[in-house]
């Protein structure tokens, strides 16, 4: 008898917790946390290499011949062309896709070029644009890891001019100047790296007309004569960049 009444109480515990378990409500449904998606940073501190090519563009005009005021008359124009090499350091702000930055860019380069004067007999130009300044502003959208940019500023030049005697070659004189004007630009770059990046970037200066003073070569300090020296010049670079700094910022 006791066998049976243990039993049956046990069949009893058994009945009434299975039936506790199913008053019990239903484990509410709780949705899964949203996971952020990884975004390429660009902001900080850059710096970085550059090389490509470039072109100016110069137009001599005559006001002065040996000391003396003349008749303003073209000499003619040509176009300097050449390589250039030289080194960028920047700093970059971004708000979602939108990227802001300063920048200062220094190149060696050798544009050259000459033109033979269509007002003075026996008389070549020569120019030659041996290295160049940026110091721009940036604005850009960004791709993820691409970025589209636009970019000014001021521009710097340092700009070197000749006459030579066209049949034998012989330098009669010759200027130097430092040249400030004005520059546009715009750029691709892809960050193949959390920290790296390439860019081809296109840059149009707007250096305008400078009054130019050209002295003898063989009496150094006298005036041999004054040109009106118009300038535009064009730059089309390759650049690699290192970025300080984490690689991704979270967009949710």
């Amino acid at each position: 008898m006791k066998k049976i009444a243990l039993a049956t109480v046990a069949i009893s515990a058994l009945l009434t917790g299975a039936a506790s378990a199913a008053d019990l409500a239903a484990r509410p449904y709780t949705k899964a946390p949203i996971m952020a998606a990884s975004m390429y940073n660009w902001a900080g501190f850059y710096i970085g290499l550059n090389g490509g090519g470039g072109w100016a563009d110069k137009c001599w005009d005559n006001y002065n011949v040996g000391g003396v005021a003349s008749v303003p008359a073209a000499e003619g124009c040509h176009t300097a062309t050449g390589g250039t090499v030289g080194g960028q350091v920047g700093y970059r702000w971004q708000a979602s896709n939108w990227v802001f930055g300063l920048e200062a860019q220094g190149n060696w380069a050798d544009f050259s070029g000459s033109n033979a004067s269509v007002l003075f007999a026996n008389v070549t130009n020569r120019t030659r644009v041996d290295a160049f300044g940026l110091f721009t502003g940036q604005v850009g959208y960004a791709w993820n890891n691409v970025l589209w940019y636009v970019k000014g500023g001021a521009a710097v030049t340092s700009d070197k001019y000749e006459g030579l005697a066209t049949n034998t070659g012989i330098v009669f004189d010759r200027a130097d100047e430092t040249r400030w004007g004005a520059s546009v630009g715009t750029g691709v770059e892809f960050g193949f790296t959390p920290n790296w990046s390439l860019a081809l970037e296109y840059n149009h200066l707007f250096m305008g007309k400078r009054d130019i003073t050209l002295t003898s070569v063989a009496a150094p300090g006298v005036i041999s004569r004054g040109d009106t020296i118009r300038q535009d010049v064009d730059v089309v670079t390759a650049r690699i960049n290192y970025r300080f700094g984490g690689p991704v910022v979270a967009k949710y």
